[in-house]
């Protein structure tokens, strides 16, 4: 089953188990031909049979524990869950301490009856848009997966257990695009919320200023109901907007730089195919979003922030990491308190400005990356893999610098190579973005 809303009629109505669905999960996870070595770096399998047998034991004595029970998730390896380590796709925090309890988005997802099946591989400590882990192996791309194309990161896992049916929905990050870079990559929806609506504790930090969580899964509805979850909301009832008259700004500044011909056309037909359902596409510039980069030259929140937090482990056990994250970590040691000070005061205006120059439009289109996924292959050599890993972080890092909610979803035709569409509403606008996104959603699937 791909959605959450099929998995819960079909258990509700006992037309399947959650042992049923969790032993399905289980079994793509263990097939020899199949990515779930690469996919998860640990597999709860015998605590995911014995959650499942005991919801259906309450649900067949008519005590079900919610609509939710009983549906298996992946959870990306970078969430505390009680009694194990937290390596966040690592080697050097591999034999770490054990958390001591769940983070709280765990134990609200273990709340609501979300099936945890395991830990899902990813970019070590989370600093790549790419999803390449020389420690764990990188699992690959659904599409033309003979030639072993990059999942997106840092969520990569997480996007290919769901793509490939591993999971109904995984939890996942996004401090720059680790949510949406992948599903771009693995045609599935991936989605930022509003980061202050999702409390980060008990999530290993990248850069606490940019952080966020959310879901990846196979529709906008699904990444609602989880999202809503993590919140600690009610579960929503997704109502999608109508598109007609809708105003949708589409910067031709910035996003569509150097962008790769197949996504430049894809990106382009879902246009013209929104504007036939009677959305208003309006080519705009939005000259604030140039000052971003200039602002995050020295190295940004994310290189000042993670190193921060890594210093102490890089004095010791630098030659341990990932030498493309450590390098990138390091460019934080060179940032002043001033420097720092300066950037959250440019923060500060550049969402002023912004948040100005969007007020008259519904939502922000975009390529989620300007590259289709290049073979792993073809980025062993560092400046090839530097220059991918930007283009691909370059869209979607611009909304976590906004603070704004945001989504992408896939937007090609069926059999064509992967390109995300993103869609960017406002701060705290979240509610209104997945009605806009599930119209789009319903649009490009007609």
């Amino acid at each position: 089953m791909k959605t959450i809303a099929d998995a819960a009629t079909a258990l509700a109505a006992g037309t399947t188990t959650a042992r049923a669905l969790v032993e399905d999960c289980l079994a793509r996870i263990a097939d020899p031909a199949g990515e779930g070595r690469l996919a998860f770096i640990k597999v709860h399998a015998e605590a995911a049979r014995a959650q499942a047998d005991a919801i259906d034991t309450l649900r067949a004595a008519g005590r079900s524990p919610g609509p939710l029970a009983g549906i298996p998730v992946s959870v990306k390896d970078l969430f505390d869950i009680a009694g194990e380590p937290t390596p966040a796709g690592s080697k050097v925090l591999a034999n770490a301490p054990p958390a001591a309890s769940n983070a709280p988005l765990i134990q609200r997802m273990l709340g609501a009856g979300f099936i945890i099946l395991g830990r899902t591989n990813m970019t070590e400590f989370a600093y790549s848009g790419l999803g390449i882990n020389p420690h764990y192996g990188t699992p690959a791309s659904p599409w033309d997966r003979a030639n072993r194309r990059i999942p997106g990161g840092s969520s990569s896992g997480a996007a290919v257990s769901v793509a490939d049916g591993m999971a109904i929905a995984a939890l996942g990050t996004d401090t720059g695009g680790s949510c949406r870079i992948p599903a771009a990559m693995c045609s599935i929806v991936g989605y930022k919320p509003t980061a202050r609506r999702v409390p980060i504790d008990g999530v290993l930090p990248l850069a606490t200023s940019l952080d966020s969580v959310g879901p990846l899964a196979n529709t906008v509805a699904c990444c609602a109901t989880v999202d809503a979850v993590l919140a600690g909301a009610p579960l929503p009832t997704v109502v999608p907007a109508p598109l007609a008259g809708l105003r949708l700004a589409v910067p031709q500044n910035y996003f569509l730089d150097g962008i790769e011909g197949a996504v430049a056309s894809t990106f382009d037909t879902a246009l013209r195919r929104l504007e036939a359902a009677g959305a208003r596409i309006v080519a705009t510039r939005l000259p604030v979003i140039d000052d971003i980069a200039p602002a995050n030259a020295k190295g940004g929140f994310s290189a000042a922030e993670a190193f921060a937090w890594h210093r102490g482990l890089l004095a010791g056990r630098a030659a341990e990491y990932d030498p493309r994250v450590s390098s990138r970590i390091l460019r934080g040691a060179g940032m002043l308190a001033a420097d720092y000070v300066d950037l959250l005061a440019q923060r500060a205006d550049i969402i002023r400005r912004c948040n100005d120059a969007t007020a008259d439009f519904d939502a922000i289109l975009a390529p989620t990356c300007a590259l289709l996924p290049p073979r792993i292959a073809d980025l062993a050599e560092e400046g090839a893999y530097t220059r991918a890993n930007m283009l691909q972080l370059r869209n979607p890092t611009v909304m976590n610098f906004l603070d704004r909610c945001s989504i992408s979803l896939p937007c090609q035709r069926p059999g064509a190579p992967p390109v995300g569409l993103m869609v960017t509403g406002e701060t705290m606008g979240d509610a209104r973005l997945f009605r806009i996104a599930a119209a789009i959603e319903a649009a490009l699937a007609g």
